[in-house]
């Protein structure tokens, strides 16, 4: 074939021509979140935030970059920090070279964490995005005039914030409560997720393993159908005689928690409550099994009593993977993942929930935080789930562009 056009050369000369872009993981989430990017542009006409300061205080890596980057885009002034043990350095370093505020580090320590959530509320931002209650707790104790409201994300947060309603006053939206969460995002994402973490952390198969999965909300769904879905036999523990029903017509064997703690090699707590396992299930505990959290706070497993128990006499840390294996007297090992932190964002490569499922659920906060800063909300709405209407927008949004 001659050199000429559409010859060899041409090709390699188009080739030689191609301008390398170096793109990041935020760029691919970014690029990836279709429905924030197209909230973005609206927001971009309408700024429903402009000369408004939004505080968030959830989860920093680069799934919230498309969801800041949104709020930005509808005017919004950022100051941020994150939640414990989640925080990702090269997330934090992005936002600040965007001229964000953040005051996030990656920390497991309590103190530290306070300290940047004090932080937030001391810029008193006209709005909050919570994850967990932290900020509202925090704004409850120290109220200032100009906080219209905002959004809570998590079941735990609702949970932790009901008892101060009447001294908070004014609209709150659970995302959480959302049928879109519910379905897109802890049903489906937290599941898949928490799988995948698991195989992140161990590298170990799940074939014939038996899994205990505490809670059957719709994470607990989630999780015990993935680890089913990849051959474990599964156990679900639930208080209430009516979900742990729909567990059992759902296929799942659901024997008393302590059987169900005996049996297990995998223990995964997804309640949403502290103490789901505690040093007094140590004896029930079997040789060889692993423990992991799904829940927001790092308190479903005790893991610092677990490690100061009299029983315990050596531990093994795995620090690149963020593992540890307990040593006890009668020759027994359990293995904890992430330290009791949420362990789809605790371990190696935390990636979180898919892409899909936060695309959806930031549009749902990006969507409450507009109502909120227009007043479209008012304390009648205190700790309630998303308007409908906003489910049915953010719905038909998305499946527009998925035909």
């Amino acid at each position: 074939m001659p050199r000429g056009r559409g010859g060899r050369y041409d090709g390699r000369q188009r080739q030689e021509n191609i301008m390398e872009n170096t793109a990041t993981r935020i760029d691919w989430i970014g690029n990836s979140c279709r429905l924030l990017k197209a909230t973005a542009a609206e927001f971009e006409s309408t700024r429903p935030f402009e000369g408004l300061t939004i505080g968030t205080g959830i989860h920093l890596e680069p799934k919230t970059v498309a969801l800041l980057t949104t709020l930005r885009a509808g005017g919004a002034k950022l100051v941020c920090t994150g939640n414990l043990n989640s925080t990702q350095p090269s997330t934090v370093d992005y936002l600040r070279s965007q001229g964000i505020t953040v005051f996030a580090t990656q920390t497991t320590d309590p103190a530290e964490h306070h300290r940047s959530l004090e932080a937030v509320v001391d810029a008193k931002p006209d709005l909050l995005l919570d994850n967990g209650g932290d900020l509202f707790a925090i704004a409850a104790e120290r109220p200032y005039a100009n906080l219209l409201g905002g959004t809570e994300e998590t079941t735990s947060g609702r949970t932790r914030l009901l008892p101060m309603r009447e001294k908070l006053n004014m609209p709150i939206l659970v995302i959480n409560d959302s049928p879109i969460k519910q379905f897109a995002e802890n049903k489906h994402a937290v599941g898949q997720s928490l799988f995948e973490s698991y195989m992140r952390f161990t590298n170990r198969s799940t074939n014939g393993k038996r899994v205990t999965v505490f809670g059957y909300g719709a994470c607990g769904k989630g999780t015990a159908a993935s680890f089913r879905n990849a051959f474990s036999t599964v156990s679900v523990v639930d208080i209430d005689p009516v979900t742990a029903l729909e567990a059992h017509l759902d296929g799942f064997v659901t024997p008393l928690r302590e059987d169900a703690i005996r049996s297990a090699d995998i223990l995964i707590t997804v309640t949403g409550f502290p103490g789901i396992v505690t040093v007094a299930d140590l004896p029930l505990i079997k040789d060889g099994a692993i423990l992991m959290n799904g829940g927001h706070f790092p308190l479903e497993i005790d893991v610092s009593g677990f490690r100061a128990h009299s029983d315990v006499i050596a531990i093994d840390r795995y620090e690149t993977d963020v593992m540890e294996t307990l040593h006890l007297n009668d020759g027994r090992s359990i293995h904890i993942l992430g330290g009791g932190h949420m362990a789809n964002l605790a371990g190696p490569r935390p990636l979180g929930n898919s892409v899909e499922s936060m695309d959806l659920g930031f549009t749902l906060q990006a969507r409450c935080l507009e109502r909120v800063a227009k007043r479209g909300a008012g304390p009648e709405s205190c700790i309630v789930p998303v308007p409908g209407d906003i489910d049915a927008m953010v719905a038909s949004a998305y499946l527009d562009l998925a035909r």
